[in-house]
């Protein structure tokens, strides 16, 4: 089955122009013009990919960027006319993958999705044939299943946010780089910024709240357990 986009743009010759295009390299396209609308559909539907516009009517861009990356790791493409750093710089915080200033060509945008797809469908840690069951004080991780438990609660977390807490429960007290986090959980080829994974710490203290993940200033992060927890 073929993947599917989804589009949020209100320009409507953008829109025709990139289902157009996306439609020729075999991609199903879904096609919308309010951020309110595409983020209902898609708690019904899962996409495989996002393409949003930042200056929408109503909720922008980076709201339903956000939004999306609290409960999904899907590809996230931002086009916007805004070319300034500090708004890329925004949009990769909260979650995109990529960020394309208009205006652009349609056959660039192709081969970013390409890239990210590809980049998607790749593993990124390293995996074992043989699971088991990591307990750290008040934190459960069953790697077979994939679940996460948090004092004695399960947590639902993203594939993204599991793969974090299992690189940090397999080497407590160890301190990683942001580097580091960003080739282990994303891969190598990951062309963003790594504050991608401040804001995924971010969003794992929220969800697993006391969670000893600490930051090591001007380095990285670290989950801190006492020894006579491990």
């Amino acid at each position: 089955m073929s993947q599917q986009i989804y589009i949020v743009e209100d320009d409507p010759n953008i829109r025709d122009i990139v289902k157009a295009y996306l439609t020729k390299e075999g991609y199903q396209v879904t096609l919308m013009e309010r951020a309110e609308d595409a983020w209902a559909k898609a708690k019904a539907e899962k996409p495989d990919m996002w393409i949003l516009d930042i200056m929408l009517p109503g909720m922008d861009g980076y709201e339903l960027c956000k939004n999306i990356r609290e409960v999904s790791e899907v590809p996230i493409i931002i086009i916007s006319a805004k070319d300034e750093e500090v708004d890329k710089i925004l949009g990769l915080e909260l979650g995109s993958d990529d960020y394309l200033t208009k205006p652009f060509s349609p056959r660039e945008l192709v081969a970013r999705i390409k890239r990210l797809f590809k980049r998607a469908s790749t593993p990124t840690t390293n995996k074992t044939d043989e699971f088991e069951t990591i307990e750290i004080d008040a934190l459960k991780i069953d790697q077979a299943a994939r679940q996460v438990f948090w004092q004695d609660a399960e947590i639902d977390v993203t594939s993204k946010e599991f793969e974090m807490l299992e690189i940090f429960a397999k080497n407590a007290n160890r301190a990683f780089s942001r580097d580091e986090l960003l080739t282990l959980v994303w891969g190598d080829d990951y062309f963003g910024s790594d504050r991608a994974v401040d804001d995924l710490i971010k969003r794992l203290r929220k969800k697993l709240d006391g969670l000893p993940v600490e930051t090591v200033w001007g380095y990285g992060y670290r989950l801190h357990i006492d020894e006579e927890s491990k």
